[in-house]
């Protein structure tokens, strides 16, 4: 879902090229979960091969980070592991939107309407144990490094940029800042445009920084009362407070006001913990082996990849590592 935090936070535009040698901790589910909705047909069907198995995901992941690591982004994957209890009403939420969606599409499709086919469609994206399972073998053959995550994939990515591991987390939402990560980098799409949900059209969309030290400095406030407003907003793990959006959660925590609304908020210790105390991983290893030419060919292979297009990607993954090993290891720090 996301906390709607783009009008008050201190971001500015980049280009890719500034993150040349910088890591990257990317939200897994994040990403695999945008290549599923926007990897579509005309009619909203998904990307399949011959044998009718999606692969929306396997096409995007491939496409985008072989292109990054061109670039000389470093990327690691982080994937969610058990959502906390508080999540679940959220989890329900979204098992309900993609019911309705569905009724919604049958009646689309059975009008012929292929706009609302295609509106329809992307919201009821699913993404199953197995492609996040598929989604790492390749990634891994690839020679780009995962890491599974005891709870919430951008806490421990958070967790990991805290710690001086990885530059900044990419992801679209602004959870991460919560969590505590120095820098949230967005749109991160090779193209440069992004469709606009439930249309047709495109918009031009540039890489952006959010740095999370301007931003307290900015909203003079520090990371504990930027929690505290976005609980009064709703987050994945509460409702929000009625009435009360980005701008006023804002002047409440600057006027030492929270305590008044308090009450309106259940668990809020637990929602605020989630934030500050989230179990992490702390054993994982970043490293960037190389492409395994033989363990990607027979995947894509299987998967019904041209014999064109996967040529094209282990030799642009080829080049990018060496890239890497080229670099000194300062560089990608």
């Amino acid at each position: 879902m996301g906390i709607p935090l783009r009008d008050i936070v201190s971001k500015r535009e980049i280009a890719i090229d500034e993150l040349h040698g910088k890591r990257l901790a990317f939200d897994g589910y994040n990403v695999l979960y945008q290549f599923l909705s926007a990897i579509r047909g005309p009619d909203g069907t998904p990307l399949k091969n011959s044998d009718g198995k999606i692969t929306s995901h396997l096409l995007g992941l491939l496409a985008r980070t072989t292109k990054l690591m061109e670039l000389g982004v470093k990327p690691v994957f982080v994937f969610d592991g058990k959502a906390p209890d508080l999540k679940l009403e959220t989890i329900e939420k979204r098992k309900a939107i993609k019911l309705a969606a569905a009724e919604k599409l049958k009646k689309a499709t059975e009008d012929g309407d292929t706009e609302l086919m295609k509106k329809y469609a992307q919201q009821t994206s699913r993404l199953t144990a197995d492609m996040v399972s598929e989604s790492r073998e390749m990634l891994h053959a690839m020679g780009v490094p995962t890491v599974q995550a005891l709870g919430d994939g951008e806490a421990q990515a958070a967790f990991m940029a805290i710690k001086g591991d990885v530059w900044g987390v990419a992801s679209q939402d602004y959870d991460s800042l919560l969590f505590g990560a120095p820098r949230l980098i967005r749109n991160l799409t090779i193209s440069q445009r992004r469709r606009v949900a439930g249309t047709r059209s495109t918009v031009v969309v540039r890489p952006e920084i959010v740095d999370l030290t301007d931003t307290l400095t900015n909203l003079e406030i520090d990371r504990g009362k930027l929690i505290d407003a976005a609980i009064l907003i709703g987050t994945d793990f509460n409702q929000g407070v009625r009435g009360i959006g980005p701008k006023t959660s804002m002047k409440i925590v600057r006027e030492d006001n929270f305590n008044e609304h308090k009450e309106k908020v259940p668990r809020y210790q637990q929602v605020r913990d989630i934030f500050l105390n989230s179990p992490q991983v702390s054993d994982y290893s970043l490293k960037w082996p190389g492409v395994n030419k033989k363990k990607l060919r027979e995947l894509l292979t299987a998967n019904r990849f041209s014999e064109q297009r996967i040529d094209k990607a282990i030799k642009a993954l080829q080049k990018a590592h060496k890239q890497f090993s080229q670099s000194g290891l300062g560089e990608f720090l």
